[in-house]
């Protein structure tokens, strides 16, 4: 899906140090220096896959490639996982994430979680308690009640934690970071953003009335497990193993899948934490019929208030069907991306693709031969080879990896923001970052912390 075309996006990552630059501080730095610090370093780090039939897999081969020692495989499904138990026969390969931890817990130091989104808190909650590292696909969690827990469990026992946005790794966000911080475009006032990919995934409005169709669930299966910590569902192939993501009670949509991805750059330079506000409109959808499900088409529009580098920003999330808005005065020679951002400012405009920033370029002209080759901006951000070099050698010098959980959590929690808000079309909803509640309904509020099942908790 979505982390596995970011191999073909063009970076030139180069290694300028081993710790996290100066400006990545800018963010949150009382918050930040909190992860990862005061933990011994290592010099072999033995981890573990958890979920590992997909972009899990993924993660546990790049991961290998810099250096990781791989001990054990976890997932819910053998038959689905079976091409990566083959490619590592000598990981020990369990079903039950907590029986593995239990039996392998003093082999294990770090765990790589690439579980559907519904149970990522879970998992990465019970393993930071047993003192794991913890490298989490995103986004970070399913629910704002779990981004607010494992944000508060990442800082209670000072793992070392990586979101899988890979792209903030790249070296194109921070140029885009260094272009915005250097004043290229003027003050930022409003970002064009979204995707337009896999329409067909997210959007299964054309299978709503199958999935009360008895399907036998298949014997390498683990379904009650797979199913976790919310309400349970009979099994169906329309959400397992791939599908998930465009079901509501285990993924989050689109916006859940790519914000991550494309908001990365924006969220980190212009230092945007939660909004205000969020409103959705939605196409051919209707929440009483299709909740289970994605729309076909969103648009999302959330208002940041005003911090003491910038003004206000806006920022309009477009999917599905609708794409992304041209801004005014965009030049004609140019296109808007399918998938990426424009950011708008009163001296200029920053495009970009989707993840950390791809091809990210400035308008006008003019404006990319003051601020590139020669007069770019001098880097002020280290450069890391890697994302996932990056959490191992956060590991292993007991620092700060670049989307932790604290970053990674605030990211997160926008992109959920704006999932609740598709299930109130039309509706601006106030929110109360503090509080963490909206001000103005209810029933929105009740969208923050689902309850869980019994047997299940944080």
């Amino acid at each position: 899906m979505s982390d596995t075309e970011s191999t073909n996006i063009g970076r030139r990552e180069f290694l300028l140090s081993a710790g996290i630059g100066a400006a990545m501080l800018h963010t949150n730095p009382s918050e930040l220096l909190k992860q990862g610090q005061g933990r011994t370093p290592i010099d072999k780090v033995n981890f573990a896959g958890i979920g590992v039939g997909s972009q899990g897999g993924s993660d546990v081969d790049a991961v290998v490639a810099e250096g990781g020692n791989l001990v054990a495989l976890c997932d819910v499904d053998h038959d689905y996982a079976a091409k990566k138990f083959a490619q590592y026969p000598d990981a020990k390969q369990y079903k039950d994430y907590r029986v593995m931890l239990d039996e392998m817990g003093k082999d294990i130091d770090a765990v790589v979680i690439g579980t559907p989104d519904h149970t990522h808190a879970v998992i990465t909650i019970e393993a930071m308690k047993r003192g794991k590292h913890v490298y989490c696909e995103k986004p970070l969690a399913h629910t704002v009640h779990e981004v607010r827990a494992v944000m508060a469990a990442a800082k209670k026992y000072g793992v070392v934690t990586q979101l899988g946005n890979q792209g903030h790794s790249f070296d194109t966000i921070r140029r885009t970071c260094e272009w915005i911080w250097a004043g290229a475009i003027g003050q930022v006032h409003t970002v064009y953003a979204g995707c337009g990919e896999f329409k067909e995934v997210y959007n299964q409005k054309r299978n709503l009335d199958k999935i009360d169709q008895h399907y036998d669930v298949p014997a390498a299966l683990d379904y009650d497990l797979w199913v976790g910590p919310v309400p349970f569902r009979p099994y169906t192939p329309f959400w397992v193993p791939w599908n998930w993501r465009g079901w509501m009670p285990f993924g989050t949509g689109t916006i859940g899948d790519w914000f991550c991805h494309v908001i990365d750059p924006s969220f980190w330079a212009l230092n945007l934490d939660a909004p205000t506000s969020v409103q959705a409109e939605v196409t051919d959808y209707d929440p009483k019929v299709d909740g289970l499900t994605y729309p076909s088409a969103t648009k999302i529009t959330f208002e940041f208030p005003a911090n003491k580098d910038r003004g206000p920003v806006t920022l309009i999330w477009h999917d599905g069907n609708n794409p992304i808005t041209k801004p005014p005065d965009f030049p004609s020679d140019d296109e808007v991306p399918r998938t990426g951002a424009v950011l708008v400012g009163d001296k200029g405009m920053i495009v970009h693709g989707s993840h950390g920033a791809g091809g990210c370029h400035l308008q006008p002209d003019k404006l990319r031969e003051q601020f590139t080759g020669a007069n770019a901006p001098t880097p002020t951000i280290s450069r890391v080879k890697n994302h996932h070099w990056d959490w191992l050698d956060a590991i292993k010098n007991g620092r700060p990896a670049g989307s932790n959980f604290e970053y990674g959590g605030r990211l997160t929690q926008v992109a959920l923001l704006g999932a609740i808000a598709i299930q109130f079309p039309g509706e601006t909803l106030q929110w109360d970052n503090r509080a963490t509640r909206f001000t103005n309904n209810k029933d929105a509020n009740d969208l923050l912390d689902p309850h869980f099942r019994r047997g299940w908790r944080l």
